[in-house]
């Protein structure tokens, strides 16, 4: 009998170690899956998606950090890497018009294009964004400030569109997604909150921008624009505007004017020739001026920045 049984019970073990060998290599092919690849506009998306997708994305940002976004003009490896992605994510609100064209040329049947604005209360207003030289109007911008990212709040909003684009590519993976998303909804709270402490305590929170970029910061940490050295996007000031901006300058002593790596300094240098004002070099992306490689990093360094030279004598 047992010379009967032997081979049937030898049968069934070899199943279930064939089974149990299969199984976790079935597991690790799962887990072992390529990275999402993912195509940004500038680099504060694409430090977001890596911060809430970690290993499961690999992610390339068009925009390296020292480039106008409103003038950026794509290269072939841009139509690649967009050709190649499963998800694109912009900011929106008209700030990448060279997008679309890039999308419908690299002809992509699976990618989505995810704009991370949808849901942002936008500043409207604009006050020295588009005001009138010779009027002293102000112009509406019919999608408001595109900007928003330099508002921490704004960022949580945008950190769940990425985290929901996500969990619909790698749904395996919510939980890991979700987490992260939490953990650094907390590092941004604290960062905030100590900013917000360091604006509180100065008397002249007064400053000129280079150009539109500021005012949802401006707005979070309670500090105040009040002249605008570029109205319009890519389009040189006038003379009279100049000469407006340095009577004010003068007249009601404004000591900062807070440029960026981005753009040209002649014209900042110039006022500041002019006036005896400071001269602030800040970025509105990461990775734009040494030690501002991440979003938590670039914030911290403009407020601060901001900060100091407002209170400096």
């Amino acid at each position: 009998m047992f010379f009967v049984h032997y081979p049937l019970k030898f049968s069934a073990l070899a199943l279930v170690s064939t089974l149990t060998v299969l199984l976790p290599f079935g597991d690790a092919r799962t887990e072992a899956r390529d990275p999402i690849p993912i195509v940004v506009t500038i680099p504060i998306l694409k430090d977001l998606a890596e911060q809430i997708g970690g290993p499961y994305v690999r992610v390339t940002s068009l925009l390296s950090g020292y480039e106008n976004e409103h003038t950026y003009s794509p290269k072939p490896s841009d139509l690649v890497a967009v050709r190649k992605a499963r998800l694109l994510f912009e900011i929106g609100l008209g700030l990448e018009v060279w997008v679309s064209s890039l999308v419908k040329n690299a002809g992509g049947q699976t990618l989505r294009v995810v704009t991370t604005s949808h849901g942002v209360e936008l500043i409207q207003d604009g006050t020295d964004t588009h005001e009138d030289a010779h009027t002293g109007r102000t112009a509406m911008d019919p999608e408001g400030n595109p900007h928003i990212w330099l508002d921490p709040v704004n960022v949580l909003i945008m950190l769940r569109h990425i985290t929901d684009a996500l969990i619909e590519i790698d749904p395996v993976h919510e939980a890991e997604f979700r987490a992260n998303q939490a953990a650094y909804h907390e590092r941004l709270r604290q960062l905030q909150k100590e900013l917000s402490t360091r604006t509180q305590m100065l008397a002249d929170r007064r400053f000129i921008a280079h150009h539109s970029a500021w005012p949802y910061l401006a707005k979070r940490f309670d500090l105040h624009i009040v002249g605008t050295i570029h109205i319009q996007a890519s389009t040189e000031p006038s003379a009279l505007h100049l000469q407006s901006l340095i009577g004010k300058i003068r007249k009601e002593q404004i000591k900062v004017i807070a440029s960026e790596i981005q753009l040209s300094q002649r014209l900042p240098e110039l006022l500041a020739r002019e006036t005896k004002a400071r001269v602030v070099v800040l970025t509105t992306m990461p990775g734009g001026l040494p030690g501002t490689e991440t979003y938590l990093d670039m914030l911290r360094y403009n407020v601060l920045q901001l900060a100091d030279a407002l209170e400096a004598p």
